[in-house]
């Protein structure tokens, strides 16, 4: 099977890491797999280099000259199938299969990882309307686009994969000594971007009810976005600075949150949280809300605590009961690493991603013979 890969951010999210997974996974199992990417992104400079990296930048939804770059490498390239892995991306792809349609057409897919609704434009139900098949990444996520009229028949369930044995190997950071924290204090750990959706400020407000019970507690936030200034604000009016971090983006984020005591999610929209499913990987029990698909990873009271979005109080008090409880918070973490291992490893999610591609590049073909049948 041949796919060609298009994901069009700059910076490090989910995504970017679900992106490098599927695309690394298709070629371990003797896929051919090419990916087009920003040229500045951290996603190409992560990937090794070779012929079947190629750098566009989509300057927008709508870029016809990025279009018309991905056109001539698909007439040239002739995938089997077209993976988009971010809205963006299926713009860009939907534009290019407009400008050249090649005979065969290859099959659009277009992933979909978050449950908030699409743009109601006529271009984005222009380009969503070219989509073939959709892979969503929970139950959350299928039933959100079945709600904007996406027939169930064009979407697919995958949900996200990480290299588990890869995060219970790496060595811990020392986030103590990383960020001069007193050696005995325990860590409550976030791994997100800080936009909106990721309710900080909601993590924030939990913190100042947590150091009433647990005074040594300390919480470090790793991600920056546009809310870094407003939430340093919110530390300095709560008279935290002793207490909350905003570490900014590193690149290290996987081997501090395994110095971690406990992560925290406090997201009021999400789709699956892939810092979430890493964290268990970690073997760190969690308090999370409810919020998306996150209720499809997190199973309440066995490997964490879910609470309500918005609902800092309720955050507040479970964080309280994993912090003053060793015992419980390991027992967790042990079965949220077995989570994992059952049901979001990258294996599994290489294969039905694969099979997703047969199923559908084999309908296309089918359609093709049957249509040259009937010319005939």
């Amino acid at each position: 099977m041949f796919s060609l890969h298009i994901d069009t951010a700059r910076g490090w999210r989910g995504g970017q890491s679900q992106v490098l997974h599927i695309v690394q996974g298709l070629r371990a199992i003797g896929h051919r797999a090419v990916l087009v990417a920003h040229p500045d992104g951290e996603l190409l400079r992560r990937m090794s280099e070779g012929h079947d990296l190629i750098p566009i930048a989509a300057r927008g939804e709508v870029d016809l000259s990025a279009a018309w770059r991905l056109s001539r490498l698909i007439m040239r390239l002739a995938p089997e199938v077209i993976h988009a892995h971010d809205p963006h991306a299926v713009a860009m792809a939907a534009t290019a299969l407009s400008i050249v349609a090649p005979s065969p057409k290859p099959p659009l897919i277009g992933s979909r990882r978050i449950v908030s609704p699409m743009a109601k434009n006529s271009f984005s139900r222009w380009k969503y309307s070219q989509v073939d098949c959709f892979v969503a990444n929970s139950v959350a996520t299928r039933d959100r686009l079945a709600a904007e009229g996406i027939p169930r028949d064009k979407i697919t369930i995958v949900h996200e994969g990480i290299d588990v044995e890869r995060i219970v190997r790496m060595p811990a950071a020392n986030v103590h000594a990383e960020f001069f924290l007193p050696t005995h204090a325990p860590i409550v750990g976030n791994v997100a971007a800080l936009v909106p959706h990721k309710g900080h400020h909601h993590l924030i407000d939990a913190a100042a009810l947590v150091v009433r019970d647990v005074p040594d507690v300390r919480f470090v936030i790793v991600g920056d976005g546009e809310l870094r200034d407003a939430l340093e604000r919110q530390v300095r009016d709560k008279h935290l600075e002793r207490h909350v971090f905003l570490a900014g983006f590193r690149t290290d984020a996987l081997a501090l949150t395994k110095g971690f005591d406990l992560f925290a999610v406090s997201s009021v929209t999400e789709g699956m949280c892939a810092a979430l499913i890493d964290a268990m990987a970690a073997s760190k029990a969690a308090v999370a809300t409810e919020a998306g698909a996150i209720a499809e990873v997190v199973v309440d009271r066995k490997t964490g605590f879910l609470v309500p979005p918005r609902d800092h109080a309720a955050m507040a008090a479970r964080l309280v009961v994993l912090l003053k409880d060793t015992a419980l918070r390991q027992r967790m973490g042990e079965a949220a690493l077995a989570r994992v291992r059952a049901a979001f490893t990258v294996e599994r999610m290489v294969e039905e991603t694969a099979a997703a591609y047969a199923r559908l590049a084999g309908t296309r073909r089918g359609a093709g013979t049957a249509s040259l049948s009937a010319r005939g």
